[in-house]
């Protein structure tokens, strides 16, 4: 039955895509004006673009977004988020379930690097080029910066898609090193179905569907030092594995 689908992922997939073009054209000349700005008055417009942007195309992809709240949420306070990264969709959904405070996404610098997009990407992501250790060091001082002027930042602690059938991968220190100094606590978000409507396997995957983001409670770093940081990130990767088991996240096995 996969196979005989199969024709039809690929025309959804390029209408999805051909979607995607279309808006991020659209919505291209009021980036450009938005990056003379500066990072913070001008990122924080980009955001509400972006945000704009999954209003319209997610649901003309026939994707439908809710979030969970497992305790409530507090949308004016400051975060470090953390995020399970399973799939190409993490990102749209992103911008979809933050959707009342001011944040900024460290991403992977080789996206940046895609015509259009990665001009509307370097003005709205903090980058990371992991095979560069002083390029790492740089977005953690950015990210850092950013903290103190006010507004969150999301992460994806396993810095890569989770290739395994695990609910995880093991978690880069970042994350945690950076809650740590700025004093700044963990609020762990998971996304459940991600995987389902486009999975890291083959980009000619989109699918419609549920979209389901779940705020879990926020770890607090309170008086934690830097000799803390394993424990802090064992703890949250643990109530993290633990959450997506008990949600039954489709990838794992």
């Amino acid at each position: 039955m996969s196979y005989l689908l199969f024709p039809f992922k690929i025309i959804f997939t390029i209408y999805g895509f051909a979607l995607f073009v279309l808006f991020m054209l659209l919505v291209f000349p009021f980036v450009v004006i938005a990056s003379f700005f500066g990072k913070v008055k001008g990122g924080n417009f980009i955001y509400s673009i972006c945000r704009l942007w999954a209003d319209i195309v997610l649901p003309l992809w026939g994707i439908f977004h809710k979030n969970i709240y497992e305790i409530p949420h507090n949308p004016s306070k400051q975060y470090v988020f953390v995020i399970n990264h399973i799939s190409y969709m993490d990102i749209p959904i992103v911008i979809k379930a933050i959707r009342k405070q001011h944040f900024r996404v460290l991403g992977k610098y080789e996206i940046s690097k895609i015509p259009i997009f990665g001009f509307i990407y370097r003005n709205s992501v903090v980058m990371v080029e992991r095979s560069n250790a002083g390029q790492r060091a740089k977005s953690v001082y950015q990210l850092k910066r950013i903290i103190q002027k006010g507004i969150s930042i999301v992460i994806f602690p396993e810095g890569t898609f989770n290739e395994t059938h695990k609910p995880l991968k093991e978690f880069f220190d970042g994350a945690f090193r950076i809650a740590i100094e700025t004093q700044t606590p963990i609020k762990p978000i998971l996304f459940l179905d991600t995987y389902d409507r486009m999975s890291y396997k083959n980009f000619f995957s989109l699918t419609p569907g549920k979209s389901r983001a779940v705020y879990l409670d926020e770890i607090s770093v309170e008086n934690l030092t830097l000799k803390d940081i394993s424990v802090l990130k064992e703890k949250t990767h643990q109530l993290m594995e633990k959450k997506l088991l008990e949600y039954k996240a489709t990838w794992i096995q």
